[in-house]
């Protein structure tokens, strides 16, 4: 396993990381969890990411009681707020009583004392930029989360925030959380990168896979079992698109003639970028686990060549991404 900075900051994170949207709590079984983090421990995975919201809270439950096994000050473990989790007008959002109130709910529930990364999961247009500074840095000096970031927010709205924990002697973010895949480049490319490279924020991105489009297992129709059939997963569904096949069924041709799987190439094609600092995958058993650490070995056969066929096949970022 490599590792890499969490943006300028000290911290390192495994290139690749766990995480638990959709599949902790909802998809897989307790125990299957547990065994999956273990296992990625021991492959030396050390980041794992979670959100108050997933699974209503149930995927940090789960999450917590996995990791009392495993040294604690080896791990990195994340999670986020913002989506509703409580009742009432204030539960939801980035204002100071939420904030506070989800951070001691979350830490409860994993069974620690701290976080190491605490995400605000989008961006908050009903609360002043300074009252949510203000209340991660609080919460950083009382020990309570380590390091904090954005997820899903603009370059502008980063830099913006960023720049009001300068004027104020606030601790600024460190990471955002985007989605990225061989799908989803436009916001990461071109409006992310720059402010990472000015500000030093880390990216730790979400969703390599297209939900699993990526694969390739949905090359020949939605197979019974995959998260594509379940029935509350219909929005998965709408996205496996004719046009987006075509394409995945290049991008399988081309794993295949260079000897790894459509997976691996997916999260190979992201960890070569210097602004990631890990790639949260999904898995719902250890064979998946397994072939996607394999990605990390495989960097090394996207050559240049190979990379203009990839941008041949997917196109370049368009206003759509």
């Amino acid at each position: 396993m490599h590792y890499r900075r969490l943006g300028r900051s000290g911290l390192k994170v495994s290139e690749i990381s766990l995480g638990a949207w959709v599949t902790f709590g909802h998809q897989i079984d307790e125990k299957t969890a547990i065994d999956l983090i273990h296992a990625a421990y021991d492959h030396g995975i050390n980041y794992f990411d979670n959100a108050d919201v997933y699974a209503n809270g149930q995927a940090e439950i789960v999450m917590g009681k996995a990791i009392k096994d495993l040294p604690r000050e080896a791990l990195v473990i994340s999670t986020k707020v913002f989506w509703p989790t409580m009742p009432g007008p204030n539960g939801r959002g980035l204002s100071r009583k939420h904030v506070m109130e989800s951070i001691h709910a979350s830490l409860r529930r994993l069974g620690t004392d701290y976080v190491d990364l605490y995400f605000c999961h989008r961006y908050d247009p009903d609360t002043p930029l300074e009252e949510v500074a203000r209340v991660m840095d609080d919460l950083i000096h009382q020990g309570k989360v380590l390091y904090w970031g954005t997820s899903e927010w603009r370059g502008a709205q980063i830099t913006q925030v960023y720049g009001i924990c300068r004027q104020y002697g606030l601790i600024p973010p460190t990471m955002e959380q985007p989605q990225y895949n061989l799908l989803h480049r436009r916001r990461v490319e071109e409006d992310l990168a720059p402010v990472c490279h000015e500000l030093g924020i880390g990216l730790t991105t979400w969703s390599p896979l297209a939900y699993g489009i990526l694969t390739g297992k949905y090359n020949e129709g939605i197979p019974a079992g995959s998260r594509a059939s379940l029935p509350d997963m219909a929005w998965i569904r709408d996205m496996i698109t004719p046009e987006r096949i075509a394409k995945v069924r290049q991008l399988t041709d081309l794993a295949k003639e260079l000897g790894i799987t459509p997976a691996q190439l997916a999260i190979a094609w992201i960890l070569r970028r210097k602004e990631v600092s890990s790639v949260i995958t999904g898995a719902t058993r250890l064979e998946q686990l397994d072939e996607n650490l394999g990605a990390a070995e495989a960097v090394e056969k996207l050559t240049d060549d190979v990379l203009e066929r990839i941008d041949r096949i997917v196109g370049v970022p368009s206003e759509n991404d």
